[in-house]
């Protein structure tokens, strides 16, 4: 075996331990949320020093905007029915997989105003294409219901851990909450390939 295979460079050191300490980071920052979580605490979990910490992500503030930065899901489009399943698609897969980056932005945004400002700005866009898929002139609130709703879906199953909520098939789930997000965009006639 070759030394650069057995012993990584500096470089590929110094990315490991960001990459260690990012995954600490939205790990406490889900479970505990913003306030409660300390640069310490993430350090000690990272298996590394406080300083370290702040050399690579500056302060708490920063720390948090890196490990709550991730993938903004696709926008969804098309018919109103198919927007509708786009939704339901999404909440499924945030159901399957624990969304950790998400949940960290979450259970930090009641407490700390700059979190709860990125998720507005973040899900604008997404609420606006829900928005233009309704065809009422109340399509900005229906929108930001629906938008609610699957916010507290996962809020109560990955946070909350709702007894039945958190244990339940993500499909089952979505099954259940179809009717009401149709209905919710105005597309009162069921699909029947989903009943």
């Amino acid at each position: 075996m070759s030394d650069s295979l057995s012993h990584p460079s500096r470089a590929q050191q110094r990315r490991n331990t960001q990459a260690r300490i990012l995954t600490e980071a939205r790990r406490l920052f889900a479970e505990s949320g913003y306030d409660r979580t300390t640069i310490r605490a993430v350090a000690a979990a990272a298996q590394v020093d406080p300083g370290l910490v702040m050399h690579y992500y500056g302060n708490k503030e920063r720390l948090f905007a890196r490990a709550t930065q991730g993938e903004a899901p696709s926008l969804p489009g098309g018919t109103p029915e198919q927007v509708a399943e786009q939704l339901l698609d999404h909440l499924r897969q945030s159901l399957t997989e624990e969304p950790i980056g998400s949940l960290a932005v979450l259970r930090s945004m009641l407490t700390h105003p700059e979190a709860a400002h990125e998720f507005r700005d973040t899900s604008r866009g997404y609420k606006d294409r829900i928005s233009a898929a309704i065809p009422d002139e109340e399509a900005n609130l229906r929108a930001d219901v629906v938008s609610a709703a699957l916010i507290g879906i996962v809020i109560g199953r990955h946070l909350i851990k709702l007894d039945y909520l958190a244990d339940a098939d993500p499909q089952e789930i979505v099954d259940i909450l179809r009717p009401c997000v149709r209905s919710l965009m105005k597309l009162d006639t069921p699909l029947a390939d989903h009943e």
